[in-house]
């Protein structure tokens, strides 16, 4: 028993149709692609009437190799396409019936004829099953229906691999960028790879298509900053939100128009000047006023935290008040498995001079908390710690402008809210730190991440390690004494770092403490309840020559705003 039929399925009747009746029985005629039809009319389900009509593709009816009886849509129009796929699957079942061929791999034929999109929408709904953020779905579901569509992967059976590689090497010629294309060439071979998983393919077909090479290719590059740079970034983020409402309106061209009028730049010269504009105009508006110095407070600390911790801009705005443990023995920020890149959950070591700037700052924003409570109902803990804007990386390219730090250098290499976290790597190796440690303190799961992406070598002082290398010389010296100052015999000179680099291994969560707290440079902001701004070279966070000065000044903050 085999055989093809077009199923009858009944559908709303449409606008402006002919009514007639035959031996009692209602039927419509209308015209639809040109072609007059005629179909019966039925009652629906709700009551509604509705016309019958055949479907427009044909239906497989056979019995299968276990003697039940089967319906397959076969998706064609044409009655002779349907027997052909009819055909087909009788060949199959009288092969799984012989046991020439397992039924995994009929499975397999079988999903081969079902459209990709199909497939693509049961990964997506796996994926979320799985717990994969929503904006990793989005990415990489708009990165395959891409190359669907362009490739023309209608099919698994139509995924090869040289479609794939002439539109790598279309886009390479269109300037797209080496890590861009290899996003692509991996989101395509993932999902592959769970039809694998899934009984879907048999093999993934683009499994060695090559991947094109970074290192050559690199069109953005970030780089740390110096401790001098640091701190004029820190000043500029903790004055200017007050300094741009002091700066002065200059006429745009000789109309004098209001609409040409614009403002004059902020720099970090006249900043001080600013500010002392801006409380004078807002004289009469104090809570604004205040407003303003908390906005720039937080703002401050924020970079601060990005600094001396490594935390992802994500990671930093999951963070509560509940999470933070400043009164522990090692001072810590509890970063949940759900918030954090790898997944895995971490205790964020922090320095002493961090973890007393984060009291401060809860203690100052005690009236925040209680708000919260009341407009939530939920518990003071679940308050973020900071308001991090979705506009950071805007806010601190004008940040970088004010205070005069160029956003790219003259290797090409760029500054963004990221770098900040180069920053913190690349502190971690001038402060000395074994490289595995740092490895921890980054979370890293390969220690090569760290040390060749993370940390940059222009900041680091190889003229000064290469200094202390020991004093070599061929003299007259004993055998035995040279062999004890090479360290064959007898105590050694350590010139490698004491703890090796373990490779294959993925980091373990650890503190940093002791002599590895030096990394924290001392950026800290005094509070003082004064209502003046004196930019001098006490009042500075770091003066011109990188130097701290430990008594910088800001004003008591009252609002949880932090906007550019």
């Amino acid at each position: 028993m085999a055989t093809v039929y077009r199923k009858t399925v009944t559908r709303s009747i449409p606008d402006n149709v002919e009514r007639i009746e035959r031996k009692g029985v209602l039927f419509v005629r209308f015209t639809a692609k040109g072609e007059r039809k005629t179909a019966r009319v039925v009652l629906g389900k709700d009551g509604q009437e509705r016309m019958t009509t055949k479907a427009e593709t044909y239906t497989a009816k056979y019995r299968d190799h276990l003697g039940i009886i089967r319906e397959v849509a076969t998706s064609c129009r044409h009655e002779d396409a349907a027997k052909h796929v009819l055909k087909e699957i009788l060949r199959r079942e009288e092969l799984l019936k012989a046991g020439v061929i397992t039924s995994d791999e009929s499975t397999i034929a079988k999903q081969q004829q079902v459209t990709t999109d199909v497939h693509l929408a049961a990964y997506v709904k796996s994926m979320e099953s799985a717990g994969v953020t929503a904006k990793h779905i989005a990415d990489n579901q708009q990165k395959i229906e891409r190359l669907i569509l362009e490739c023309k992967f209608a099919r698994l059976s139509d995924i090869r691999r040289e479609p794939m590689e002439t539109w790598l090497i279309a886009r390479t010629t269109e300037g797209m960028a080496a890590r861009t294309r290899n996003g692509y060439l991996q989101a395509l071979r993932t999902f592959l790879n769970w039809c694998i998983q899934t009984s879907r393919l048999n093999s993934n077909p683009l499994s060695r298509v090559a991947k094109a090479d970074e290192k050559s290719d690199q069109r953005k590059t970030r780089r740390a900053m110096t401790e001098t740079e640091i701190g004029q970034l820190l000043q500029v983020a903790l004055w200017r939100p007050l300094a741009e409402y002091g700066r002065k309106t200059v006429a745009g061209d000789s109309t004098k128009k209001r609409s040409n009028w614009t403002y004059e730049a902020l720099t970090l010269e006249t900043l001080e000047q600013c500010c002392d504009r801006a409380r004078e105009r807002l004289n009469d508006n104090a809570a604004f006023l205040d407003e303003l110095e908390q906005r720039g407070y937080e703002r401050m600390l924020v970079y601060k935290v990005f600094i001396l911790t490594g935390l992802r801009c994500n990671e930093l705005r999951s963070i509560t008040l509940g999470q933070l443990h400043l009164d522990d023995k090692t001072p810590s920020i509890e970063l949940h498995a759900r918030d954090e890149k790898n997944r895995q959950g971490s205790n964020v070591a922090l320095c002493s001079d961090l973890t007393s700037e984060l009291r401060d700052w809860v203690e100052r924003t005690k009236s925040l908390t209680e708000r919260h409570v009341l407009k939530t109902g939920e518990p003071m803990e679940s308050r973020p710690l900071f308001n991090v804007p979705a506009g950071l990386i805007r806010i601190l390219d004008r940040d970088l402008a004010t205070a005069g730090i160029p956003k790219t250098d003259e290797r090409g290499r760029s500054l963004d809210v990221h770098a900040l976290r180069t920053t913190f790597g690349t502190m971690l190796s001038q402060a000395g730190v074994s490289p595995r440690t740092a490895q921890a303190a980054m979370r890293h799961s390969r220690i090569d991440l760290t040390m060749n992406v993370y940390t940059d070598p222009k900041l680091l002082d190889v003229a000064g390690a290469v200094e202390s290398l020991p004093s070599l010389s061929a003299s007259n010296s004993r055998p035995s004494e040279r062999m004890q100052a090479t360290g064959t015999e007898g105590p050694a000179r350590n010139v490698a770092p004491i703890v090796a680099p373990t490779f294959g291994k993925p980091c373990q969560n650890m503190s940093i403490s002791g002599k590895n707290q030096a990394i924290a440079i001392a950026i800290k902001i005094e509070p003082n309840n004064e209502k003046t701004l004196e930019f001098t070279r006490k009042t500075r966070v770091f003066d011109r020559g990188g130097r701290r000065d430990s008594n910088p000044r800001h004003s008591e903050p009252q609002s949880d705003a932090l906007t550019n």
